[in-house]
């Protein structure tokens, strides 16, 4: 059994909000035990910005690396920007970054994709900005 419920500050279903989470927990059967976590919420990257991130930002990493693919990109500049975790298994090694994009804040992702931006021009490659527009539709 599980339930996510989020708490805005200032919205007026706060109170609904509030009384359904009390409910939910009183339901609760007895005689088991259950972790109850609380955190704070932060909005994950919106679905614009990972198609900005995959359309656009590895795309044209692409066009300048024979023999990769966006996966590859993808696992390579995640562990240039996170850092890298060296994994040993059955007499080999191989690095993994530390971080995934999946678990990035709108704000996190965003300084994501600025770094892809400044690697890239380290390297030659151009990625163009987001169109703002649509880039802070969801991000903020």
């Amino acid at each position: 059994m599980s339930q996510t419920f989020i708490l805005h500050k200032s919205d007026p279903a706060r109170p609904r909000v509030l009384a359904n989470l009390l409910a939910f927990l009183q339901r609760l059967p007895e005689g088991k035990a259950w972790a109850i976590e609380i955190k704070q919420h932060a909005k994950r990257r919106s679905d614009q910005q990972n198609r900005y991130l995959w359309g656009v930002v590895y795309p044209a990493f692409l066009r300048m690396l024979d023999g990769w693919d966006a996966e590859d990109v993808h696992e390579y500049l995640l562990g240039e920007c996170f850092g890298w975790e060296r994994i040993e298994g059955m007499g080999r090694s191989r690095l993994k970054p530390l971080k995934r994009s999946s678990k990035l804040t709108t704000q996190e992702f965003a300084d994501y994709t600025a770094f892809c931006q400044r690697k890239g021009a380290e390297h030659g490659v151009f990625v163009p900005d987001p169109d703002p527009l649509w880039w802070t539709e969801k991000a903020a």
